[in-house]
């Protein structure tokens, strides 16, 4: 594989153009505003200076880099030389469904089409293509240009050549590919989601403090951010929708929202990407107070 589409230029789109790009690949990226891509494009360009700085690249490959990426309005022209596409747009299976039947009539019949989602069925992302075969996961983790890890799920009627196919790019890149199965949530955020909705229930019933139930992960359990500040990172929103995926998945009240997220979304909360969660934060700081809210 040497041509990469992208769809979507946010924080995992931009972080997986990078990564391709950093590894010799053509990409693509494609999103539905000029904004949107100049702001990806930024990202990269920042998150490439810190690489420079670090010595861990030079300038000149960062300019070599930046030349590999290239910006797309259409989908038609951003995937016709595609030999995979990665989908990496909004958590939502209304956006995915209608996203993956136009990449079905746009890109090549060869092309494999991969989604990014964190807990949206892949077989049933699947079903609305004519090439159920070539359509797989390729969940990556955020931020995507330090984190090792992609989990790599098939869906119901992937094939094995294809999954094979995956693991093997996602080692081309320098990642951890690791193979799991299609349920609701796959592995990371089966485990993790529940881990950070209880917190939410712990802070909700007065259990402890904000701080107090980060510290206790942190310094207890060795996780080197609480739930809480995991979460506000992740996007509060993002959180409620993959628990609602797995609520609605498994039919288990162990994975039942907490009123408390449930209210924060709805008020517009949600975390780092609106300035406020749990947490508060400042465009001039990178340091993370408690929000006002929930204070002692």
């Amino acid at each position: 594989m040497k041509n990469i589409s992208v769809i979507g230029s946010g924080t995992m789109g931009n972080g997986i153009a990078h990564v391709f790009a950093q590894f010799g690949f053509k990409v693509s990226m494609v999103d539905i505003s000029q904004q949107k891509l100049d702001s990806g494009m930024l990202t990269i360009g920042k998150n490439l200076d810190r690489q420079v700085k670090k010595e861990s690249i030079t300038a000149e490959e960062k300019i070599e880099i930046l030349g590999r990426i290239d910006t797309n309005l259409r989908i038609s022209e951003g995937v016709k030389d595609a030999d995979i596409v990665i989908e990496a747009a909004t958590e939502n299976w209304d956006i995915k469904q209608e996203l993956f039947k136009e990449l079905d009539s746009q890109a090549p019949k060869d092309a494999i089409l991969a989604s990014n989602t964190s807990s949206i069925s892949i077989t049933k992302i699947a079903a609305v293509t004519s090439r159920p075969e070539k359509v797989i996961g390729m969940h990556f983790m955020n931020p995507v240009p330090i984190m090792p890890l992609i989990e790599v799920i098939s869906g119901y009627r992937t094939s094995t050549l294809v999954l094979n196919e995956v693991i093997e790019l996602g080692k081309s890149i320098g990642k951890d590919p690791v193979e799991v199965n299609d349920y609701p949530g796959f592995v990371a955020n089966r485990i993790l989601m529940p881990m950070i909705n209880e917190a939410i229930i712990s802070l909700q019933e007065g259990v402890a403090s904000v701080k107090s139930i980060d510290a206790v992960m942190k310094l207890g359990m060795a996780h080197p951010m609480g739930p809480l500040q995991l979460a506000d990172f992740i996007g509060l929103d993002v959180c409620l929708s993959i628990l609602n995926v797995l609520y609605e998945g498994f039919g288990n009240p162990k994975y039942a929202p907490s009123p408390l997220l449930i209210n924060m979304v709805q008020a517009g909360i949600l975390g780092v990407k609106t300035g406020e969660g749990f947490y508060a934060y400042s465009k001039d700081s990178k340091e993370a107070v408690v929000s006002p809210r929930f204070k002692n």
